[in-house]
């Protein structure tokens, strides 16, 4: 498969209240042809992702051993996570990072979800919680819009998402891939995969190694030019959509400046339902075109107890 430079599409979120139809039609078909798109016009500023970045550089430089202190908070789902932990769906090499993942702060008087765990922070790195915890929540402010405007392209109502991933299992991923010592392995930063969540959103990262599988089998490789956020559809949303929004496979190759000493670092944000969401096929999505894929529902919870499992984060 060639890896080719040609850009993913990007829209201006700004024009959301402006130009409404024509961004949600462009939005629409950008995710139908793509499933990646590029984001500018979003008001997170800079210094909130600086500061971001800053406060996870500071974190993945500590010991090995203080770092392990944190590790598997709640099964991995908080807290630190190993080099060479996780494994992508249908691999056999395990990954070449090392991540800490932050979840939702419920406000105080909601009850807990079982699988809604409280957020670790380490007490090393200054500010690291306001830093971070910050830069979530301009990320589900923006992935609100976003699922506003995929609302209304599916014809539903624009705050059909809202009461749906209002206390939602989303994760915000600060990650590190450290520079590879040996060119040899058959292990990729990240190998080749898919999201589980409703849409994705990633800040950063400015260096290379992502590469985005297009309809035709080409390798499109990815930058994000400053200021932009890359979002994408989830296998979540691709399941509720039957396919009519599909999750496109990406990875995070190894390259030239892996093996020159160079760290790379980015900050996905997962965008979850509510854990007792029901994924069921949105009718709209069925047609004699595309029958029903999924004739039995399952709970967002679920799914993602199922694919947390086929990547070695549980068990």
């Amino acid at each position: 498969m060639t890896v080719t430079d040609a850009r993913i599409p990007t829209v201006d979120v700004s024009k959301f209240s402006g130009e409404r139809d024509a961004f949600v039609e462009a939005l629409g078909r950008g995710y139908e042809e793509y499933g990646f798109l590029g984001v500018v016009g979003h008001e997170i500023g800079q210094e909130t992702i600086d500061a971001a970045y800053a406060a996870l550089r500071e974190l993945f430089a500590l010991p090995q051993a203080v770092k392990d202190k944190y590790t598997a908070a709640y099964g991995g789902a908080r807290g630190y996570t190993g080099f060479g932990v996780e494994t992508a769906k249908d691999s056999v090499h395990p990954d070449l990072k090392e991540f800490w993942q932050v979840g939702r702060a419920l406000p105080p008087g909601v009850e807990r979800h079982p699988k809604m765990f409280p957020n670790v922070w380490p007490e090393e790195v200054a500010e690291f919680e306001s830093r971070v915890y910050g830069l979530y929540e301009a990320l589900d402010n923006l992935g609100n819009r976003l699922l506003d405007a995929i609302a209304l392209y599916l014809d539903l109502p624009a705050d059909f998402f809202r009461d749906k991933v209002d206390y939602g299992n989303s994760i915000l991923r600060p990650l590190h891939y450290p520079p590879i010592e040996a060119p040899e392995t058959l292990s990729l930063r990240s190998a080749e995969h898919e999201d589980i969540n409703l849409i994705t959103l990633l800040v950063g990262s400015e260096e290379p190694g992502l590469e985005v599988l297009s309809r035709s089998g080409e390798w499109i490789a990815v930058t994000n030019p400053p200021g932009t956020i890359v979002a994408n559809i989830g296998d979540m949303m691709q399941r509720f959509t039957n396919h009519v929004l599909p999750s496109t496979t990406h990875r995070v190759v190894n390259s030239p400046e892996a093996f020159t000493g160079e760290s790379r670092y980015s900050i996905p944000f997962f965008c979850h339902p509510n854990p007792d969401f029901v994924i069921a096929t949105l009718p709209g999505c069925i047609t004699e075109d595309n029958p029903n894929r999924y004739p039995d529902s399952i709970t967002a919870d679920e799914y993602l107890t199922e694919r947390l499992l086929e990547i070695g984060l549980l068990g």
